[in-house]
């Protein structure tokens, strides 16, 4: 569960989680540190790299909004390499199960809770820490570990995953989902086992503790998500590009 404690000013997502508020964020898709001034940075979908990603976690942390990495996929090796950048916390895709989120966890965090190695020069510039020494003894209590839930063995098994310590906050992907459950995307959001899929995950993180988040396509949609998510992802950078040109060069050729 996310604790109540402030751990640093600089960490403003946990902080903004602990104080019930709702988050709002996107997805940057695009390799550059001037495109990430507000994103989760997307590794599993995004065209972006190692390099990038280094990139992106310090302009996001430098424009004071709090850097969350993508991973590709459950992977301690790419657990350790987005954490060390400084990033204030991960997103694991496609859990299905809770020792897939158990291992997630321990890979996110240092002993005792779990298994990650130290090394890293960098992580703690972008937590506010003077000295590596104080970022590994404050990490795992300011870190953020977020997993997504988009496939039905995820929703089958959200209970059991909701009791995993360490799991800080679940996130539904909801095209995945609609794909696992309908076997199409988008969802018509009128489909009942999707609907019923979505109320089941909520209702499993907050009576286990756990914060709850959603990706939607525009501000009027998370508008509504607000009311009843923790996290709200506002589509990415590429469907903003789109979407903004086809708008305006319809206005244009009008």
């Amino acid at each position: 569960m996310i604790s109540s404690i402030t751990v640093k000013p600089k960490l403003r997502l946990k902080n903004l989680l602990d104080q019930n508020e709702v988050a709002l964020a996107t997805f940057a898709t695009l390799p550059g540190s001037r495109a990430a001034q507000a994103v989760i940075i997307d590794q599993e979908h995004g065209h972006i790299g190692d390099t990038e990603m280094h990139d992106m976690v310090v302009a996001v942390s430098g424009s004071g909004v709090s850097p969350i990495v993508r991973i590709a996929g459950l992977s301690g090796i790419l657990i350790k390499r987005a954490l060390d950048t400084g990033a204030h916390g991960i997103m694991v895709p496609s859990v299905n199960t809770a020792e897939e989120a158990r291992s997630a966890v321990s890979w996110a965090k240092f002993p005792p809770v779990g298994v990650r190695g130290q090394g890293s020069p960098f992580a703690c510039f972008e937590h506010g820490w003077a000295t590596p020494s104080e970022y590994v003894a404050n990490a795992n209590e300011g870190l953020i570990t977020m997993i997504q839930i988009e496939t039905k063995g995820g929703v089958e098994n959200i209970d059991e995953i909701c009791e995993v310590d360490g799991v800080d906050l679940l996130f539904i992907g909801p095209n995945d989902l609609a794909l696992a459950l309908l076997g199409y995307t988008p969802a018509k959001y009128t489909e009942t086992c999707f609907l019923e899929a979505i109320d089941k995950v909520v209702e499993s993180a907050h009576k286990h503790g756990k914060k709850v988040g959603i990706l939607v396509v525009d501000g009027e949609a998370a508008k509504k998500a607000k009311e009843r998510f923790d996290m709200v992802l506002i589509s990415n950078d590429v469907r903003s590009l789109q979407a903004w040109y086809s708008r305006e060069l319809k206005l244009a050729r009008s």
